[in-house]
């Protein structure tokens, strides 16, 4: 933790220093300076500024935050976060968009106001705002560096985040010297995009504005960074499961360094304890809870869920299955109709009391990846009877996963292929309860599946959901339970063993 104290002249150098080196020192030590009040710090405090230093040294291009409101984000990444960067590199420029005009312009008002202070002035000389800037939407540094504030849905024209590469570093790979210092590695920034809170929370569950943001990141907002390597920082409340943030880690995995901290934590001991008790104490966040859990779990717990409801209650696991008189090993196949749908095979043992499942392959790659992936999965877990869904080329998919295991000396697997004529929407809805009663996941089934753990556990009750394919699937097992099912007792217990 930083103590807060008041540094007398002799002492300029070292704090100077201080800030320059730690985003959250310079936080606490410039809003003590504007407001004349300590900035009360928190352990999240630490984690965020922890990453924005990361950013600074160029060690993170694509950071998500999600945080609830009013523990601070703003001040850190967005007010200190761009005073700080400018004081580094006073040429940086920086992007900063919200949900409304004032918000982003206010955000930018303060920063302008910040480095024209005679105490930011005097520890950071270099940093001088053109006499013409007098625009909180747009204003300049004499070294041609800035700040852009507008709306997550208004326009930016004539203005770039960041600094263009050199030619040398856009075709070569710059190695970051290790014996350089965290300020002078940070010397080297060039300014950032960042966006928060791009939708108002009264504005959430609109499907029309969420993909309004959401597509115009992609066809404007990312394009305008004036390199690669130009970060964008999103912070942001968590307001619907396809809110920008959803939607980014859903068709961007692994991009995104993600920092999410819910409000209520749990301990070294496992209990649950309030992530800032200065702003909520535990039992207030329960209370919160109580009254709203719906608003509770997307901004404070930052686990969206519909508002309509989800449809699949808890589902049943299992850590070691129980014996039984009777086991099938089957699987079950959705193929993929469209580009943005996802094979789903899953691999499970039917018994008298449930279905037991053994593994799944979800994605979507394309066919010539996912059939060889089958066929090897079909045969490692020496499933007896396989049944794909021949829609829109289940067919030739079931034909080549078929033959690709005879390669692989498979020939025990019984490929049943079929084609589904009823309505996938109503099958899903009328089954959802079967589907909960009879199906056994494996108990870390979150961590070894979690893009399907995360599509199947956020299926919404009413209304339109993105991904269908693996509640298909699962419904699809529990309507063929009891079919295909080996009837010579001596082949079904050589298939299972």
């Amino acid at each position: 933790m930083i103590e807060e104290v008041e540094f007398d002249p002799a002492k300029e150098r070292v704090a100077k220093f201080a800030c320059l080196d730690s985003t959250l020192f310079f936080t606490a030590y410039f809003f003590k300076k504007q407001y004349n009040r300590k900035f009360v710090i928190g352990k999240h405090h630490e984690l965020i500024t922890q990453k924005l230093d990361a950013v600074l040294r160029g060690e993170i291009t694509r950071l998500i935050i999600n945080i609830g409101p009013r523990y601070g984000k703003t001040e850190l990444a967005v007010k200190s976060f761009i005073a700080n960067g400018l004081a580094l590199n006073p040429a940086s420029k920086y992007i900063h968009l919200s949900y409304s005009d004032d918000l982003a312009l206010d955000n930018s008002e303060t920063v302008r106001d910040l480095v024209q202070q005679d105490f930011y002035k005097k520890m950071f000389p270099q940093v001088q705002i053109k006499k013409e800037s007098n625009s909180k939407k747009k204003w300049y540094t004499t070294a041609g560096g800035g700040v852009y504030a507008t709306a997550a849905a208004g326009q930016v024209t004539g203005f770039g985040a960041g600094i263009v590469d050199d030619e040398e570093q856009e075709n070569n790979e710059v190695e970051i010297d290790n014996f350089l210092t965290d300020i002078e590695q940070k010397q080297g920034f060039g300014g950032a995009l960042i966006i928060d809170d791009p939708t108002k929370p009264v504005d959430a569950d609109s499907e029309t504005i969420r993909e309004r943001v959401n597509q115009r990141f992609d066809s404007t907002i990312s394009n305008r960074v004036n390199s690669r390597n130009t970060p964008i920082i999103i912070i942001m409340q968590r307001l619907h499961e396809w809110d920008l943030c959803g939607y980014l880690m859903e068709n961007e995995p692994g991009v995104w360094d993600v920092l999410s901290l819910p409000a209520i934590q749990e301990d070294e001991h496992g209990n649950e304890v309030a992530l800032w008790p200065f702003k909520h104490t535990l039992e207030e966040l329960k209370a919160m809870n109580s009254r709203n859990p719906l608003v509770f779990g997307r901004q404070y717990m930052q686990n969206p869920q519909p508002k309509e409801g989800l449809l699949y209650s808890t589902f049943k696991t299992y850590t070691v299955a129980p014996a039984t008189k009777r086991k099938t090993r089957k699987a079950y196949i959705d193929t993929a109709d469209t580009g943005s749908d996802y094979l789903c095979s899953i691999v499970y043992d039917e018994t008298e009391i449930g279905l037991y499942v053994v593994d799944i392959l979800y994605t979507q790659a394309p066919m010539e990846t996912t059939e060889p992936e089958t066929a090897t999965q079909l045969t490692k877990h020496k499933v007896s009877v396989a049944r794909i869904e021949s829609n829109n080329g289940g067919r030739g998919f079931a034909r080549n996963v078929e033959s690709q295991m005879r390669i692989l000396k498979n020939h025990g697997t019984r490929v049943s292929w079929f084609h589904q004529s009823d309505s996938k929407e109503v099958r899903i809805f009328t089954r959802s309860a079967e589907v909960t009663n009879m199906i056994y996941m494996p108990a870390n089934w979150d961590k070894l599946w979690p893009t399907f753990y995360k599509h199947v556990t956020s299926y919404a009750a009413t209304g339109k959901n993105a991904h269908d394919d693996a509640q298909d699937t699962l419904t699809g097992m529990v309507e063929h339970i009891g079919k295909n099912m080996p009837t010579d007792p001596a082949v079904l217990q050589m298939l299972i063993r």
